[in-house]
């Protein structure tokens, strides 16, 4: 079987900031693709817990892309049950793949819009946006987990 590649496109704000949530506290955030991207960033870190994770897809996009692999597989799977109804036309034993399943909706993704500022990172000479109030209560550095201490 060949690999199957599917893409799922995340809208950016008018900064050029894509949203993104922490699955350990919930916190959401804003960077910008190409620091995602950016294999000079290790590990990516949220703003209000300051720890890593795997990945920090919305569930938005997590949801979309079930949607697009079940319905994906649900269409390979019809397409090998109609391969052997046309073996078994001519045999003894009947077989018969039945309708062509129908696909789930698949809704785009929809930009989020959050009240989150611009905040520069010195440490890393990048930006992210956060959440107001982490501005005054302290945060983290996204980019290598350095804390900052509230109003700069």
């Amino acid at each position: 079987m060949s690999d199957i590649t599917m893409q799922v496109s995340i809208p950016a704000d008018n900064d050029g900031f894509v949203l993104l949530q922490c699955p350990l506290c919930s916190e959401y955030f804003k960077i910008t693709p190409q620091d995602y991207e950016d294999d000079g960033i290790l590990e990516l870190r949220c703003p209000g817990c300051g720890l890593t994770s795997e990945n920090y897809f919305t569930e938005d996009v997590i949801d979309l892309a079930m949607t697009m692999t079940k319905n994906y597989a649900m269409y390979m799977i019809h397409d090998e049950m109609k391969k052997l109804e046309r073996k078994f036309k001519s045999k003894s034993v009947s077989f018969t793949a039945g309708k062509k399943p129908v696909p789930e909706s698949e809704s785009p993704i929809r930009a989020i819009i959050e009240a989150l500022t611009k905040t520069h990172f010195p440490c890393c000479k990048r930006y992210a946006k956060i959440k107001p109030l982490s501005k005054i209560s302290g945060y983290y550095c996204p980019f290598c987990g350095v804390k900052h201490f509230g109003i700069e």
